[in-house]
Order: C-alpha cells, then structure tokens, then sequence
C-alpha cells in the first residue's frame, strides 16, 4: 500500500511541473557524485525555477488535502481494491473471534419442560436442605459454623476435615494435635507440653496452615495468651492450656479421638425418586448438562463424535484399545439416570453417580417397593442381567447416562407365592404412587 501511495505522489509531482519539464529526484538517500559543471549546467537548464517548485508544491498540498476525483486511474483502482480487501479480511477475522468467543462460553440450553430430570440435587446431612450443585459448599461450611454454639469440639473436628481439602496435610495436622494431647496426658504437670508457640516452625507449617485446627485447640481448653520469650525484648502469642484434672485429661483423649475419627461433612446425592405411569417414551432422556463432565465445546462435538463411532467400530481394533476408549467415553458423565420398568408397567426413576456400584441401585430399587424384602433381579438393555452382589460402577456396565432397566419378580419364589394362594401386592410405596405423573 505505501509503494503504491509513493507512486501516485511521484506522478502527481511530475504533472505539476508543467510540460515539457522534469522533476530532480530526490537524492537524499543516495550517494554523491561528482559531476562536470557543463552537466551541471545542463541540469539546471531542464530544473523549474525556485518560484515554480513552490507553486508546485502548493498545489500538492492542496491535491492531498483534497478529496480525490472522480476519475480513477490505474494506481487508485489497485489501492481501492487492496483497501476493500483487507478492509473484507479484518471484518472477517473480527466476526470470526466474535463467534469463537460466543461458542465457548455458550452451554446448551435445554427447554425446562423437556427434560427428564429439572437437574442434580444434594442434601446436607447437617440441616436436610436441599442444594444444588453450586450452592453444596457454602451451605455447609455456613451449617458447621453454627454447630459451634452446640459443640465447639465436633464443629471443629468437621472443619478440619471438611474445609481442607489436602488430606495428607490434614492428616498431618491430626498427627501433631495428638501428639500434643499425648505429651499432655501423659506428663500433666509439665508446663511445656500445655504451651505451644506460635511462630514455631513445626506449628506455623503443619497446624496453623490449617483451618479449623487453632479452633479445636481453643475447645480442648487452651487459651491465647502473650509471653515473654527469653533472649527477646518483644513477647510472642502463645496457646497455653491450664492444669488439668484427670477427669479433664480423659475427656482430652476422648476429643482426640473424635479428631482421628473425622470425615468431611459432605452433601448427599438426592436420588429424586419419582414413579411414571407406562409410557411409549420410557426410553427417551433429556438431561441437564450437569449430567455431563464436558465443556462446553466437547459437548458440541459430542454428538459429532457418536457419529464416527459408527465409522470407528468398522476398523479393525484390538481388545485393548477398546477397552481405553470405552473408559474415556464413561469418563465423560458425572451422574446418571436410571429408569426401571416395573411388572405393571410403571417406572421407577433415580439419579446416581456414575460410579455408585451395583448394590447401591438394588438398595435404591429395594427401598422403593412395598415388599423390597423378596428376591428381583434387574436386567440391563441388550438382555444383561445385573448381579446385586457384584461391587462393580454403573458405568463400567455402560449405564451412563441414561438407561432403562427391566424388573423381574424371581421366578421360583413368585411361584410358590401363586401356590399358596397369594396376591401380586402393589409393587411401589404409597408416597411414590401420590406424586405419580406421566413422561412427556
């Protein structure tokens, strides 16, 4: 584009000097040359006077200060076309990023009414809320803050587990409280053992790092308190626990313990049972994306990528690459939902995790029927009959994340119930059969 401007200048000065004359060029940028004073002359000779170079550099400026003619020429039409090409190239590398930029941050969105389930629910086992996936975390720390008014030991031991996440710096944290507990318990008279420094290293890396350990400490009864370290003219904080009685240091070692026994405090899976009449659409699912543990692009090129699978099966594979690739197809879902048809043709649905095991869906199915006690089986699609004993993840028997099951009476046991005269009973519970509705 520059070339073609210095053209167009160039040819601009040459006109306005007028017939018959040429214009010096520029030498600046070139190296000197000595010539005779006849050439000399002879340049001056064809050179515009003094006055004429002004005028003509007047009209320049006035030419580019102007808008241009009407009449293109051959430079102008090339500039006007290299212009509006990459005037064209840059709109569309600008919409380009825009539409990237929109496609990653959009997340399918489905139409509530369409889908098979509202979403993923939890439950906190501290107040029996109902959360979801978002709100879990600080609904819970919110619950255990409160338990300290009840009891400051448990609130604390369900922080230590609960709001660290580094499990070997918990355990580590347990570790050396214990250890503080046993020098105390065993040598109860020893002023050292019920005075912990702050700024001490083992303290400051191990305990202090983390949240909840200070506060079970302040439970066990030991106290804040500023000293004076030998050596220093500034004191430090201390923690300093008084004298205890021996039924105080038994009830210690009783708070150590629950300390050793912790687990995180962590929200429950609401299964969200819910019964269907029978439905010609038992086999259609639509589930939120919560379902899915994709980003948003994944989740676009998933429907892309079943469609090659069709194209993969073909190929001659070993055992072994099928394997790998099923276990990264399962890894794609968080949950799933499973529906179970039922004798009289209702279903039964429920939310699980991916990798709940078989004996957690028989128990869910169990819990549901008005007599859970008698033996069922429980046959996956393809006629894949499910064994309740077998420890083994629902995805790993290509349940996710979505599928319907068949229910079946066991046969021998049905039959001597027929033989004595017995009834089929109403297969699931009351409160299930009161919130009965029909699949959309």
């Amino acid at each position: 584009m520059k070339k073609l401007f210095d053209d167009f200048k160039r040819d601009i000065k040459f006109k306005s000097a007028g017939p018959g004359k040429k214009l010096t060029e520029d030498t600046s940028t070139k190296p000197e040359v000595s010539q005779s004073s006849s050439s000399a002359k002879q340049q001056n000779r064809y050179a515009p006077s003094e006055g004429a170079q002004r005028a003509g550099a007047a009209a320049l400026a006035r030419i580019e200060q102007q808008s241009r003619p009407k009449v293109h020429t051959s430079h102008d039409a090339i500039r006007n076309q290299v212009k509006r090409e990459l005037e064209a190239e840059a709109a569309s590398l600008a919409e380009k990023d825009k539409a990237a930029v929109a496609e990653e941050s959009k997340v399918p969105v489905k139409d509530p009414a369409c889908l098979s389930v509202s979403g993923v629910y939890f439950t906190c086992p501290l107040t029996g809320a109902t959360l979801t996936k978002s709100e879990r975390e600080i609904h819970i720390k919110e619950a255990i803050l409160m338990r300290f008014e009840e009891d400051a030991v448990e609130a604390s031991v369900m922080m230590i587990h609960t709001f660290n996440k580094d499990r070997e710096k918990v355990k580590a944290a347990v570790d050396i409280i214990s250890k503080y507990v046993d020098n105390i318990c065993k040598c109860p008279s020893e002023e050292k053992y019920r005075k912990i420094k702050l700024s001490n290293k083992v303290f400051q890396e191990k305990v202090r790092s983390v949240e909840g350990s200070r506060e079970f400490l302040q439970a066990l009864g030991f106290t804040s308190i500023m000293l004076p370290v030998e050596g220093q003219e500034e004191e430090e904080e201390f923690l300093v626990l008084p004298e205890q009685s021996s039924d105080a240091l038994e009830l210690m070692k009783e708070r150590r313990d629950r300390l050793q026994r912790g687990e995180p405090v962590r929200a429950q899976l609401d299964r969200q049972p819910q019964a269907f009449r029978p439905s010609p659409n038992a086999q259609r699912f639509e589930l939120p994306p919560e379902f899915y543990n994709l980003t948003a692009e994944e989740l676009k090129r998933e429907q892309q990528q079943r469609s090659d699978l069709v194209e993969k099966n073909a190929m001659l594979r070993t055992k072994a690459m099928r394997e790998k690739e099923e276990q990264r197809e399962r890894r794609k879902y968080n949950y799933t939902l499973l529906r179970i048809r039922l004798p009289d043709g209702n279903l039964l649905q429920g939310t699980f995790y991916a990798w709940d095991r078989l004996p957690v869906l028989f128990g869910f199915v169990r819990e549901s029927l008005v007599d859970g006690w008698q033996p069922f089986e429980l046959i996956a699609p393809g006629g894949q009959k499910l064994e309740e004993a077998e420890e083994v993840a629902l995805a790993e028997r290509n349940l996710v994340p979505a599928a319907l099951l068949t229910f079946a009476w066991d046969a021998a046991v049905q039959a001597d119930i027929a033989a004595a005269g017995g009834k089929n009973p109403t297969l699931l519970k009351p409160e299930l059969l009161e919130t009965i509705r029909t699949l959309n």
